[in-house]
């Protein structure tokens, strides 16, 4: 039965890599560039809702949506700023560029909350109940209705259960608006190419700025997500977690959703599996090993396309 418990953990930690890795996919799908600030997004999320939340007058739910707000309105300011002046720039300027934009952010917070971790509350601790059974530690499946205290099989916090659930609905709504909404369209015009989407009508700028905002509000999500599980927050708390999140972008295939999903949830099970079995201290080189088998047998990842292209 730990088996099965590591392996529920991991696919809750999974959920958590995948909902950033869609940040990483779209941004790179659509904008072909790497935001490495993405991580750092996840951070300014879990400080806004961990003022929210520290506030009196308002609610677990109402701090989520201000993060949420805060991060859209932030992940669409800093790609006018910091990406826009630089669309026809080379790869290695923007590159740069993403990191410098990374370190502004840290040490913004390391100046505004200080370098002391904060012990962030769990944002489903007092959540009414939505499963038939269950108890204040978690959804708890049995073998019998009665007698259950022999019976336990596995016990699954309200996190892990939240996060599942909350990743799959996301990844479910975001393929819907890609594949069947006009702006959702416009993204996959973009992604192929950039003039002719121009030329066909289509606001590239406005359609970069849109993915932006989806990408750093799915940030947000996956900021409150993880430090609810996770519960110390500091200015470097999006850090591994945000390269991590690259890492199963790539495995997955970059600039596909499904694989960014399917990329996240894999790395979070050999992370977790990892810690179990192997060891706590060498799981984090295990998943970056990953990445390099991964590149070197299938550079395009798991759900990944070759493209040829043209000259």
């Amino acid at each position: 039965m730990s088996f099965i418990q590591y392996l529920v953990s991991g696919l809750s930690l999974g959920a958590i890599y995948a909902l950033i890795a869609l940040g990483y996919t779209m941004v790179y799908g659509i904008a072909k560039m790497l935001n490495f600030a993405h991580g750092d997004i996840i951070m300014v999320g879990g400080f806004t809702a961990f003022t929210a939340i520290s506030s009196a007058w308002c609610p677990v739910w109402l701090s989520v949506i201000i993060s949420i707000v805060v991060c859209t309105v932030l992940g669409v300011v800093i790609e006018k700023i910091a990406y826009k002046p630089l669309r026809n720039a080379p790869p290695l300027a923007v590159l740069i560029t993403a990191i410098g934009v990374s370190y502004f952010l840290q040490n913004a917070a390391l100046l505004i909350f200080g370098s002391d971790s904060k012990n962030f509350p769990s944002v489903v601790k007092n959540a009414p109940p939505f499963m038939l059974v269950y108890e204040n530690s978690g959804v708890k499946f049995f073998t019998s209705p009665v007698d259950t205290a022999d019976k336990l099989l596995l016990t699954i916090s309200m996190e892990t259960f939240v996060s599942i659930v909350v990743s799959l609905v996301i990844m479910a709504a975001l393929t819907f608006f890609i594949n069947k909404t006009k702006a959702g369209k416009a993204m996959l015009a973009v992604s192929e190419d950039k003039g002719a989407a121009q030329l066909m009508g289509i606001n590239v700028n406005a359609t970069i700025s849109l993915t932006f905002a989806i990408g750093s509000s799915l940030a947000a999500v996956a900021g409150v997500l993880m430090c609810s599980s996770y519960p110390l927050l500091n200015p470097y708390t999006g850090s591994m977690p945000g390269i991590k999140a690259f890492v199963a972008a790539v495995f997955g295939g970059i600039g596909s959703i499904p694989g960014a999903m399917i990329g996240g949830i894999l790395l979070g099970v050999i992370e977790q599996i990892s810690k179990a079995y192997i060891s706590s201290q060498l799981s984090d080189a295990i998943v970056f090993m990953v990445l390099i088998i991964v590149l070197i047998f299938k550079p395009t990842g798991i759900l990944g396309k070759k493209i040829n292209e043209k000259v």
